[in-house]
């Protein structure tokens, strides 16, 4: 399993960072963020409608109604930003030999009970994003986020007492 994100804070949001070492080309792992038919099978209520600076990315709350994100940064092949709500989550890849480096940040304004599940699904997207690359699946989906989300509890419980 891949060590939990990286949480840090300042004095005005709290950052948190993921990193996955993919054994794939760059443009692999960017079709996987950008191109609707791959995006489904690792978060199927998100869809790219616009992908460019000031474009929308929605997000089906399984409901009949849509939240809009805005795309705040697009450089192809290497930075894919959007807001999340009143946050902001980000992509960055960069080559490596042996594939890219996928970093994912989410700056977060305030942290509330809904950030470790959050977190944790965001977390989880990373792992089905590589096993979906592999050319594996992730079957147990739900048991794995119910055991990141315990972590990420006492994680962010640990920051509130800093």
């Amino acid at each position: 399993m891949n060590p939990l994100a990286v949480v840090e804070q300042d004095g005005q949001e709290t950052r948190v960072r993921l990193e996955r070492q993919l054994k794939h080309p760059v443009e692999e792992v960017w079709s996987m963020l950008t191109d609707n038919g791959k995006l489904k099978q690792w978060f199927s209520e998100l869809r790219v409608e616009d992908l460019r600076e000031g474009g929308t990315i929605s997000f089906d709350m399984q409901d009949g109604t849509y939240e809009y994100f805005e795309i705040l940064e697009l450089k192809p092949y290497a930075v894919l930003e959007y807001t999340w709500a009143e946050n902001r989550v980000r992509f960055e890849l960069s080559p490596e030999p042996e594939g890219c480096r996928l970093v994912f940040v989410e700056s977060v304004v305030s942290v509330n009970d809904h950030t470790p599940k959050d977190i944790a699904g965001w977390d989880v997207c990373l792992d089905v994003i590589e096993a979906l690359l592999d050319g594996k699946t992730v079957s147990e989906r739900k048991a794995v986020w119910e055991e990141k989300y315990a972590q990420y509890v006492e994680r962010f419980a640990e920051l509130g007492k800093g």
